[in-house]
């Protein structure tokens, strides 16, 4: 899906090969300041290499508009985006940007239900927690249901509890619909149960990259 042809960012990254399957849950680790989520916004355009170049779907992102490609390969950032209003609006904010129907109520229940956000659609999205919020992120991520989930520490507001369950959902949501995943995770024990390849990267460098047999998440 991803493929990385020398690629250096200022003298954060260097990578010279790099493929990112298809319809896989991958984890990318590594140590704070190693630059994970930098390789993570390259993925979407949100920065662009200094040198090399980077395919998707062996198109050069060069040649696919900033917009076209971030319908198709959503990213979900360390600190939740939310928009003034209700948890409805935020819900649909998502969808409008896709250029997708807006969904019916059923179906933004669904979703809460998926992230385990037991809020009135009717609730001021801004009264809710740091958790809350990203969960409500990650439920709008899920009902545009992109190509591609990027994301950066998606459990990092989370106790252990419910990082269990929300990356549970996420990778069973990703299995069942047929997506790739990708996130940044700090957590050993999340990349152990979960990803189907581990990428590691320090000081800029890849330094593993290695598939995991057996991961496809866990009913």
């Amino acid at each position: 899906m991803f493929t990385f042809n020398n690629i250096r960012y200022k003298d954060i990254l260097e990578i010279e090969d790099l493929l990112i399957p298809v319809n896989k849950v991958t984890c990318i680790v590594g140590e704070s300041g190693s630059g994970k989520t930098t390789l993570l916004r390259l993925l979407n355009k949100m920065i662009s290499p200094d040198e090399g170049e980077i395919f998707f779907h062996d198109t050069p992102l060069t040649n696919i508009p900033a917009v076209d490609l971030r319908r198709r390969v959503v990213m979900l950032s360390q600190v939740p985006v939310i928009f003034p209003g209700t948890i409805e609006d935020n819900l649909q904010a998502g969808l409008s940007f896709s250029e997708k129907p807006l969904a019916e109520e059923q179906k933004l229940r669904e979703a809460l239900l998926l992230v385990h956000l037991n809020k009135d659609l009717a609730g001021e999205a801004d009264k809710l927690s740091g958790g809350e919020k990203q969960r409500l992120c990650l439920a709008r991520m899920m009902l545009m249901e992109p190509e591609v989930m990027l994301l950066d520490e998606p459990s990092g507001a989370l106790d252990e509890d419910t990082e269990e369950l929300i990356i549970n959902s996420l990778v069973n949501f990703a299995r069942d619909h047929n997506k790739t995943l990708i996130m940044v995770t700090h957590s050993k024990n999340v990349a152990r149960q979960y990803a189907q390849q581990i990428i590691e990267v320090r000081s800029g460098k890849i330094i593993r990259q290695e598939e995991v047999a057996g991961n496809a998440g866990r009913n």
